[in-house]
């Protein structure tokens, strides 16, 4: 247990922002795999739709340091070919 009070601090810091990406995270989770299940159901103007949606999500997280900017990038040129290739 930290005695200081800046640790103390930080570690109540750590906690919130752990919350927080955590939260961001799962979101983001869900929407890709909302998207994956619309090109599944070959539903590809939903799909076309919804990737704004998906990319927004993405590009948010990679803002805020929750992801890498790399990943984030890597993630919406998947997706994007999976849905030119559905299409």
């Amino acid at each position: 247990m930290p005695r200081r009070r800046t640790s103390l601090k930080s570690n109540r810091v750590n906690k919130r922002k752990h919350t927080r990406n955590v939260k961001v995270k799962n979101q983001l989770k869900k929407t890709i795999k909302k998207f994956q299940e619309l090109l599944a159901k070959k539903d590809s103007a939903e799909a076309k739709a919804f990737i704004t949606k998906v990319f927004s999500q993405l590009d948010k997280a990679a803002k805020k340091n929750i992801i890498h900017p790399g990943t984030a990038n890597r993630k919406k040129s998947r997706l994007t070919l999976r849905l030119n290739k559905s299409a």
